[in-house]
């Protein structure tokens, strides 16, 4: 089966310039998966920080406005007992920020701490190590934080951010180290070693700069499962009901029938908020994803682009090139005529005596249709048998 030449990716021969200094340092901060994500999430951390000061009403206020719609007084509605929807988003979303970024440092540590050690020093330090995060690995987080909530009066968000992070670093981990290993045999981190250097002095400084887009990219996802892990708990009602959060919010929407009672506005906003902070953690994901992986890669400002396609390596071509014949489709050279018996076309300029009728086979003048172009010559010779 033949491979058309067009399979191959092109590149636009566009010069990019190098990226040098601090343009190669945030070269990923160019991404417009990033800006929009990184946009968003400064969004979500300015409503967490002045979130209670601007919020028009308590959230635990209640009036005589019971379900009331989108107004100008209540933006967001109000609940079954005249509580403002807007002021309790508000208010919850430090809540649900600080749980997920707390849990997400503290998890990060973790990993770091114990995947890169382990994959470094190898031997029995990586048995153990490995042993120790393969037994957190297979713990299940959310039945944990249930049973420690249940004895525990008083279950805070910090709490609930130390049970999510001790129970969500060990895949990080299980990444870091495998990451390390490949490293630890590089010929910089020998060259290292020779000159004698100490072991913590090349980790720090030789392999952990290589695993900073590795170590960024663990920290999004444990952010991500941490802050749906705390909605979670404060939907079924295991966090504590009387602080504030999105889960809060749905958990008093869905124990008092809102949407069987047609107040939209008192769980919508909550989701949509959950929707947009998860999709601006995502975007910040995928724009990691692209500083790593060369094949994600797009320059920024310019329309050089890779396209990939399995099996084929991709060269830069000044232009596109031409398809090659398909010997399934080209002409056989067993039938193709002859040139020595084709008819040879007489000069344009010696054509038969146009405007004159007669027979063309006689005569050799043309016919009545003389514009035709047609000449006596070769209307004699069409009558000549072809060898």
């Amino acid at each position: 089966m033949s491979v058309a030449a067009t399979d191959t990716a092109v590149l636009d021969d566009v010069p990019v310039p190098a990226a040098t200094g601090r343009g190669n340092r945030f070269r990923f901060l160019r991404g417009g998966k990033t800006r929009t994500g990184l946009l968003i999430l400064a969004f979500f951390a300015l409503i967490a920080v002045i979130g209670p000061w601007i919020a028009p009403y308590d959230p635990d206020a209640m009036s005589d406005q019971l379900l009331q719609a989108p107004s100008a007084d209540h933006w967001f509605g109000t609940t079954h007992t005249g509580q403002d929807v807007l002021s309790q988003i508000l208010v919850g979303t430090r809540g649900v920020l600080l749980v997920g970024f707390i849990a997400g440092f503290l998890a990060t540590v973790l990993s770091v701490l114990i995947g890169v050690t382990a994959g470094f020093l190898g031997g029995a330090a990586d048995e153990v190590l490995s042993l120790f995060s393969n037994v957190f690995l297979v713990i299940p987080g959310l039945p944990l934080i249930i049973i420690i909530a249940s004895f525990v009066e008083d279950t805070t968000d910090l709490l609930i951010a130390a049970v999510i992070a001790l129970t969500s670093w060990a895949w990080g981990s299980r990444v870091l180290r495998a990451q390390t290993l490949s490293l630890r045999r590089r010929d910089y981190v020998e060259a290292a070693r020779a000159t004698g250097e100490s072991t913590w002095r090349i980790i720090l400084f030789e392999v952990m700069p290589n695993l900073t887009a590795v170590i960024a990219s663990g920290f999004v996802g444990t952010v991500i499962f941490a802050i749906l892990s705390e909605i979670t708990l404060a939907f079924i009602g295991v966090a504590d009901i009387s602080h504030w959060n999105w889960g809060t919010v749905l958990f008093w929407a869905q124990s008092n029938q809102a949407l069987a009672q047609g107040a939209w506005w008192w769980f919508v906003p909550a989701g949509l908020c959950i929707a947009l902070l998860g999709t601006a953690l995502s975007l910040i994901n995928f724009g990691i994803d692209e500083f790593v992986n060369p094949r994600l890669r797009t320059a920024a400002g310019s329309s050089k682009q890779v396209t990939m396609r399995v099996g084929f390596t991709p060269v830069a071509r000044a232009t596109a090139p031409t398809t090659a014949p398909d010997p399934a489709t080209a002409p056989d050279p067993a039938t193709a005529p002859d040139p020595a018996t084709a008819p040879t076309p007489e000069p344009p300029g010696e054509t038969g005596e146009s405007g004159k009728t007669g027979d063309t086979g006689e005569s050799g003048k043309t016919s009545d249709t003389g514009d035709t172009g047609t000449t006596g010559e070769s209307s004699e010779t069409s009558k000549e048998p072809s060898v």
